[in-house]
């Protein structure tokens, strides 16, 4: 913002309305920001602000939709983007974020690679090879084990 520069070129004696003209601006813009340094918007928002760390202090599990729901009961009526916007630039986030997206890299290996990432096999049951996966089922969770010969591509 740089109407706090043409303050300060006022101060050093260099009229305003120079300043605003050669800044690019109106002098009736300098003289109401001048008037209201801080909007009624700001005003607002930093009052949430204050609000939602507050309830965030109470309870740091809460992540916005909560504050969010809770910022009734301290009178104040806002929305849950714009709780969200605000608990984004205050870094008020729930203890318990979920990790999204796909750049999670993989942990270090279970087992020593004992044939040295050669999966070929001379004649069968030479080299097996297996594999573990987890499914999630409506009747709890089901885990399926394969084993594979090298040599003839089965399932053994």
């Amino acid at each position: 913002m740089m109407y706090p520069l043409v303050g300060d070129l006022a101060a050093d004696g260099i009229p305003v309305a120079v300043t605003c003209r050669v800044l690019g601006f109106s002098k009736q813009a300098y003289y109401a920001w001048r008037s209201r340094p801080v909007t009624d918007r700001d005003w607002d928002d930093a009052h949430l602000i204050n609000a939602a760390i507050d309830i965030h202090h109470d309870d740091p599990e809460f992540g916005y939709r909560f504050i969010a729901d809770e910022l009734p009961a301290h009178g104040i009526r806002a929305g849950r983007n714009r709780v969200h916007r605000l608990c984004s630039t205050a870094w008020l986030l729930s203890a318990h974020a979920k990790k999204r997206g796909n750049a999670r890299r993989p942990g270090p290996p279970v087992h020593d690679d004992l044939v040295e990432r050669d999966f070929t096999a001379e004649r069968p049951n030479q080299l097996w090879l297996t594999d573990i996966t987890e499914h999630p089922t409506a009747e709890g969770k089901l885990y399926l084990c394969a084993i594979k010969d090298a040599c003839t591509n089965r399932i053994v």
